[in-house]
């Protein structure tokens, strides 16, 4: 499970080879050159023998590289021992290769191990709480959550998770000041007259910003959006012109241009909007309906949250020991983070992430904020590159923490010099996770701040971007009222934790699927387990069936532990485990057809597992002795224990009254049977299957769909009928004499005798035919009592 090491066989042997240690360092140092040596690396053999030929970094600087490369071999193998430690750390990974985990970091792809052996320290960057929560944030939350699950519940480890709230921004600045203007603006009830001056004063200035974006996707929705104000404000232009009431006309017209409006009014009076507590019951509302959204998705909640407002004092000192670190300064009020002094430092580099995205203007002022990026902000820096750690802020002689800053100093506040696990989301990449790192190793003067960076994949809608600044994003609260909980994380569990995830139909059908398969199989188990049998009888004896299907199940638990070492693949154990339920249906449905109840102890072992591993994942909500809950609506009443027994009874005397009303050819009862079965128990959740020779099945199941299934039977039920009636036509003697091109002499029954080349038919093949033969005869015998009784038109 080890991956190959950044050194060819050759280049490693070459390298070892020179006996000069001046010359050795210098060949090793040309080799990383041309080598990722921190992303995409991963640790082997063959890095620790080159480790253990050098007893420090080379004080020389011009041998950059490989000064990086020891510092991270000797901070992945644990700090300044590690190069006696060498040989047994990697004798212990390779002897646990079956028992770790193999991390695709967006530093290193290695073998996963925790500084304080079962102990993880986890930082996650939370959101910044000034709308409601979207699809995206849901792709990072629900993701990390089922790895931190993971770690807990399947690998046992100590996982300490710690995440951040950020209430203090640029946007929650910005988005304040503009709901405040709008809703004092709104509460004026400006005349028809004065709207329309002040929504063409807007659409004056969103003119502007709209010739300045050379974005194509946001530059079509800011036409959007200007097209749709323009319409809203016809109606109310020619109320005005032809003297009719406005009022409609300009409510409409103010719903409308509200983002407009909002813009015009905080550029004309943001400034004067000074009250602290209008920018802090913004973010307050976000963060509450955030932890309800995240509730909701069954996300576990942080071991510790930190907000940005409480951590001031030790985000100021933080700043302060990094200008005293010499890789800070100050200007014009504000404190910005030399980002060419610390990529010149022999112990430190700039860009570990992304190293190709460093210069990238558009990122980095994205980084900076919406407020921090005027031209005089811009020109306070000594480099384009560097970033805010503080900002000087207007009506705030105090100023504000910059963003990158807040999640080092928190981060660092609690998990110290070194944490093991640091996540977010892919955009998150450069430049907020590379200035942390860059902010925090200047602080703590180290180069192993994060062990293993953890990135989210994104996710689209339909194959298109999301984006808040598109105004293309579905809320979580959205979401859920379309699909379950569960239903949205199998979703995310079927796909890759660090790919692309598609939001679509096509996406939650694929995860409505799954659950269908799973839980149908779940409730299978469950009716075998209802079946009464005495103590001794729980225990049956083993044909080669169940020997095999056990074999099976084996064979995909190991899969199964072989893909949560991969990177946490949950992708391929859910779909390990949709193979060993087609496993068990294949050896129910043959029981079934034997007549023979299939072993219980067997099918309960296997549920139980999968119940486990689902409860794992989060994807059972809370705890079930077997399979997916069922709850009473709005209760956390356990309506399957508890409505079960009474459903086994109804079963049994519908069956009896059915098997009396066949002997007794009473038809009217086995109709109403069968619409106590189609039309009435469908409307309360329970299904009943009839299997002839067999007890019936008796399942709860989602109301809704139940229904769905009803109707579709419902749509396709008259052609299978008049196929049936078709088929029940013929005469049993006749059914045979039309295939022509299969056979060429019948006997006087009409049966085949001899196949088209004039052979005769095999023994095999002929009681095959007669098998045929027979069941036509009794259908053909129930069309003719049909006829003689009126129950055919």
């Amino acid at each position: 499970m080890l991956c190959a090491s950044v050194f060819a066989a050759p280049a490693y042997s070459s390298i070892l080879s020179i006996s000069d240690e001046a010359a050795r360092v210098q060949a090793l140092n040309e080799h990383l050159s041309t080598r990722s040596y921190v992303r995409g690396y991963s640790l082997s053999q063959a890095d620790v023998d080159v480790f253990r030929q050098l007893s420090a970094p080379p004080a020389d600087t011009r041998l950059f590289h490989v000064a990086r490369w020891f510092r991270h071999i000797e901070a992945i193998l644990g700090g300044p021992c590690a190069r006696d430690r060498a040989t047994p750390h990697c004798s212990r990974v390779a002897s646990l290769t079956c028992l770790v985990i193999v991390f695709l970091s967006s530093l290193t792809k290695d073998v996963f191990i925790p500084q304080h052996g079962k102990k993880v320290t986890w930082y996650c960057c939370g959101p910044t709480v000034y709308d409601a929560s979207h699809m995206g944030h849901a792709r990072s939350y629900i993701s990390f959550d089922i790895l931190r699950r993971v770690l807990r519940d399947y690998f046992g480890y100590d996982v300490f998770y710690c995440m951040n709230i950020t209430d203090v921004d640029d946007k929650i600045i910005r988005r304040a000041r503009q709901n405040y203007l709008f809703e004092q603006y709104r509460e004026k009830q400006p005349p028809a007259a004065q709207l329309l001056d002040d929504v063409h004063a807007a659409l004056k200035l969103f003119s502007v910003k709209l010739r300045e974006t050379t974005d194509p996707d946001k530059k079509q929705m800011l036409e959007r959006i200007q097209h749709a104000v323009k319409l809203a404000a016809e109606p109310l232009e020619r109320a005005m012109q032809s003297d009719l009431p406005a009022a409609f006309s300009s409510t409409a017209l103010l719903a409308e241009a509200k983002d407009l409006l909002s813009d015009w009014l905080d550029c004309a009076l943001g400034s004067e909007v000074t009250d602290n507590s209008i920018f802090s019951q913004l973010p307050k509302f976000w963060e509450e309906e955030f932890h309800r959204d995240m509730e909701a998705l069954n996300v576990l909640p942080p071991d510790v949250l930190t907000r940005v407002s409480e951590y001031v004092p030790e985000i100021v000192n933080f700043v302060q020991k990094i200008v005293d670190n010499g890789y800070g300064y100050a200007s014009n009020g504000s404190v910005y983070f030399d980002t060419a002094k610390f990529a010149s430092s022999e112990r430190h580099s700039y860009g570990k992430l992304v190293p190709e995205a460093v210069g990238d203007q558009k990122a980095l002022q994205e980084g900076e904020g919406d407020l921090s990026i005027s031209a005089d902000r811009l020109s306070e820096k000594r480099s384009p590159n560097d970033c805010a750690l503080w900002k000087a802020s207007p009506g705030n002689p105090d100023g504000r923490p910059g963003w990158h800053i807040e999640c080092s100093a928190m981060a660092g506040t609690l998990l110290g010099a070194s944490m093991d696990i640091h996540g977010g989301g892919f955009d998150l990449r450069f430049p907020h996770h590379d200035n942390e790192l860059a902010q925090s190793e200047a602080y703590f003067e180290n180069d192993c701040w994060v062990r293993y960076f953890l990135h989210t994949g994104h996710l689209t809608i339909a194959g298109c971007k999301m984006s808040k600044s598109l105004k293309n994003f579905i809320t979580i609260k959205d979401a859920l009222k379309k699909h379950s909980a569960r239903q949205l994380r199998l979703a995310f569990l079927m796909h890759s934790w660090k790919d692309t995830l598609d939001y679509s139909s096509n996406t939650m059908e694929s995860a409505l699927q799954y659950e269908k398969f799973m839980n149908e199989f779940f409730l299978n188990v469950k009716d075998i387990l209802r079946a009464p049998v005495d103590i001794t009888g729980r225990f049956e004896k083993w044909e080669d069936e169940e020997s095999e299907l056990n074999e099976s199940f084996y064979d995909k638990k190991a899969a199964v532990h072989e893909a949560l070492c991969d990177n946490v693949d949950t992708r391929t154990v859910l779909e390990e485990m949709r193979a060993l339920v087609s496993r068990c249906n294949l050896y129910m449905a043959a029981r079934k057809a034997a007549r023979r109840r299939p072993n219980r102890a067997l099918l309960e072992s296997i549920a139980l597992y999968l119940t486990h591993m689902l409860t794992i994942f989060g994807a059972i909500e809370e705890e079930s002795s077997l399979g997916f809950p069922v709850r009473g609506p709005g209760t956390s009443l356990d309506l399957e224990s508890t409505v079960m027994p009474y459903l086994q009874v109804l079963s049994e005397f519908r069956e009896g009254v059915r098997k009396i009303a066949r002997e007794q050819k009473v038809p009217e009862v086995l109709q109403l049977s069968d619409a106590l079965r189609d039309d009435i128990l469908p409307e309360l959740g329970v299904r009943f299957e009839d299997h002839e020779g067999l007890p019936t099945v008796v399942k709860l199941g989602d109301r809704e769909a139940l229904l769905r299934e009803r109707e579709e039977k419902r749509q396709v039920r008259p052609v299978f009928q008049a196929a049936k009636l078709a088929k029940m036509k013929i005469p049993p003697s006749e059914m045979f004499l039309s295939e022509s091109d299969k056979y060429s002499k019948f006997d006087e029954n009409g049966l085949p005798t001899h196949d088209t080349e004039g052979k005769e038919l095999s023994k095999g093949r002929a009681k095959k035919l007669r098998k045929l033969f027979e069941a036509q005869e009794k259908l053909y015998k129930e069309y003719l009592q049909a006829v003689q009784t009126g129950s055919f038109q």
